[in-house]
């Protein structure tokens, strides 16, 4: 394909991963009320069930129920979102290696999916009971519609983007460009880097921050062991075939 023709293949999903987001969106807004009142059922759980989310300005709660669509939406249209995405990739890929663009692109999904129902199960009632833990009789925990959809937005697609780390060794590995003696030779560094990009994606807490740091390591190890079983094997050099045929 030239220049010309990526292009407006670009073009093509694009559209229509912008059509798929549309309607998800469209879709979703007639469940804005019921959606907003499951976002918020950890922080309610700290808080209590008399306590209200206030909001300041007038068109808040329109803008919230908005960008809670929006997000919506796109989870719920992640599986077709994520396939345009690979589908535009898979002219670059090999023949055998275009037949792993489905299942791909339906694990992405499901791994985006899953990692921000570990943030909103797992995390959420940790990190809000950390910071609910500051209110005392001369300070009043008052959260807005608006700061709390913020974080809690963040803290969904961190943890989505976050568990995408098996797939992404696991394509690279398919690609020959990583493999899994060279990923375990970096293991310490890959812990470093778990805490580091935790820390920058998580609220300043260390519960928030070892609860993401954790799984990224273990999706480390998930991600060679990936590399491992379904890495492009090297050619093994004739010198070391002629070696071994005369052991045998």
């Amino acid at each position: 394909m030239g220049l010309l023709d990526h292009l407006d293949e670009l073009r093509k999903r694009v559209t229509k991963a912008a059509l798929a987001f549309i309607i998800g969106t469209c879709a979703s807004y007639a469940f804005a009320e019921h959606l907003f009142g499951y976002l918020i059922i950890p922080l309610k759980s700290v808080l209590g069930e008399t306590e209200q989310l206030i909001y300041t300005g007038l068109a808040e709660g329109f803008i919230t129920y908005i960008k809670l669509s929006a997000i919506a939406g796109f989870f719920a249209m992640s599986p077709f979102i994520f396939y345009q995405f690979w589908a535009f990739v898979a002219p670059g890929l090999y023949k055998e290696e275009r037949r792993w663009v489905a299942p791909i692109a339906l694990f992405t999904a499901l791994f985006f999916v899953g990692g921000a129902c570990f943030g909103y199960f797992k995390v959420f009632p940790i990190a809000f009971e950390f910071f609910a833990g500051f209110e005392n009789e001369s300070i009043k925990l008052l959260p807005s519609v608006k700061e709390y959809l913020s974080l809690a937005i963040k803290l969904l697609f961190a943890f989505g983007i976050s568990f995408e780390l098996p797939l992404v060794i696991f394509f690279l590995a398919r690609l020959g460009i990583v493999d899994a003696k060279g990923l375990r030779s970096k293991r310490k560094y890959a812990i470093l880097m778990a805490f580091v990009v935790a820390a920058m994606l998580t609220p300043p807490d260390p519960f928030s921050q070892g609860m993401m740091a954790g799984p990224l390591i273990i999706l480390y190890e998930i991600g060679i062991l990936a590399a491992h079983f379904f890495g492009k094997k090297k050619p093994v050099p004739e010198d070391e075939e002629e070696s071994a045929e005369e052991v045998a």
